[in-house]
């Protein structure tokens, strides 16, 4: 058996173990395909994983940064309180639409506001608004501004919040220096601003799955 046909075995035991199957969650993805969507959704278990961190913060507050069809966001907004708030920005129009019907049918429509246009340029326009910190913020869109995006997530949290960065691996090619890869040198600049920042402790850890092999990136705002 090669290796990777093993961690699609296990991502197979754990999923239907720990993160068993939703009606709600599995119409995302269904609803997400239809309409054309590419299938880079987490996967349960990491869906999981973001709930539970999410509950472990306490959160009451959380921003995403790429919402795709709002699996992932669904995920993060049932750990929310009924009072929570969760902003998500999308780049597509197309995908926001698929991502408000999903979070309708799952009842997050009132938590959960789907935000339309380059993140960079909702991120001010967020900020604008004085919003209360973010207990936690998932990163997971165009890997070229990586490092933008921790950035501005550093100035949208309070000490003690969590900044999870997804696909940091990357199939190993995070090591290449010299690459010419945008997504790869985006990935490394963000990595090394996380190691840098005075306002932040974090670590990268690698991971194997259905998904092939990648990993994501944990940070705690510490002042």
């Amino acid at each position: 058996m090669s290796e990777s046909q093993i961690w699609h075995d296990v991502d197979d035991y754990l999923a239907p173990l720990l993160a068993p199957h939703d009606d709600i969650l599995a119409a995302a993805l269904r609803d997400s395909d239809a309409a054309g969507l590419p299938p880079i959704n987490v996967t349960p278990t990491q869906g999981k994983l973001l709930q539970l961190l999410a509950q472990i913060q306490g959160a009451r507050r959380v921003l995403e940064i790429g919402t795709l069809g709002g699996y992932s966001t669904i995920w993060l907004g049932r750990a929310l309180p009924a009072d929570g708030r969760l902003i998500s920005f999308e780049y597509d129009a197309t995908h926001a639409e698929v991502a408000r019907r999903n979070l309708a049918r799952a009842g997050l429509d009132r938590i959960a506001e789907v935000r339309v246009g380059p993140a960079l340029e909702s991120l001010p326009k967020l900020a604008d608004e004085n919003p209360e910190p973010f207990d936690l913020v998932f990163i997971d869109a165009d890997k070229v501004n990586n490092a933008h995006y921790v950035e501005w997530a550093v100035r949208l949290t309070r000490p003690g919040s969590v900044i999870v960065l997804d696909n940091v691996v990357r199939g190993g090619t995070v090591t290449e220096a010299g690459s010419t890869d945008p997504s790869v040198r985006g990935t490394r600049a963000a990595l090394e601003l996380i190691a840098s920042h005075p306002k932040l402790s974090g670590t990268a850890i690698q991971t194997v799955g259905g998904k092939g092999y990648d990993g994501f990136a944990l940070a705690r705002v510490v002042n």
